[in-house]
């Protein structure tokens, strides 16, 4: 199977792009930090990342959810973020790399488990607030700059995604990853 990496700043659009490759018959594994921000919530801790333990808890998020999909019967499967935009979470929040995020790290890399070829999704020229992001415009594009820079230091190549359609990301997305349905 090969599996895909999908990333890129907060509203850049992953979702609506994943949903879309979703709904050609691709197999897709949901983000893990805007749901452990939603649990955190739940039990009314507001601001989690400023607790360097988030990190652990999306690292957790993330390997049980690309173990569990691990087996699915596709040939192809795109991932929403990895353990590498933790990393790169953690730099941005100014938090140190803990043995969990450097363990899982270290464990898709050895295994290889995903295409070393990432699909940067490019912000739209804004971002919308939710909840779970509460970032600005200016603040997205320094995180985009240091998610790009994180995942060439682990050895990924970038194919960036340009906003446009959803129609039109996704064909691209295709093309590059020489994959049709």
């Amino acid at each position: 199977m090969k599996r895909f990496i999908l990333t890129g700043a907060p509203g850049s659009g992953k979702t609506a792009i994943l949903r879309q490759l979703e709904v050609e018959g691709f197999g897709v594994v949901e983000e893990a930090a805007t749901d452990a921000i939603a649990l955190a919530q739940a039990k009314g801790v507001e601001e989690m990342w400023k607790d360097p333990a988030f990190l652990d808890a999306i690292v957790s998020l993330q390997k049980e959810r690309q173990l569990r999909n691990a087996n699915a019967q596709c040939e192809v499967q795109f991932h929403d973020r990895s353990v590498i935009c933790t990393a790169a979470l953690a730099e941005y929040l100014g938090h140190p790399i803990t043995s969990a995020l450097a363990s899982e790290i270290e464990r898709i890399k050895t295994e290889r488990i995903f295409e070393n070829r990432v699909f940067f999704v490019r912000n739209l020229g804004f971002v919308v607030r939710t909840d779970a992001r509460r970032i600005s415009f200016e603040d997205t594009l320094r995180f985009e700059q240091i998610h790009e820079q994180t995942y060439r230091s682990h050895g990924f190549e970038i194919d960036p995604v340009e906003a446009g359609s959803i129609a039109d990301r996704v064909a691209a997305i295709k093309k590059v990853a020489g994959i049709s349905k």
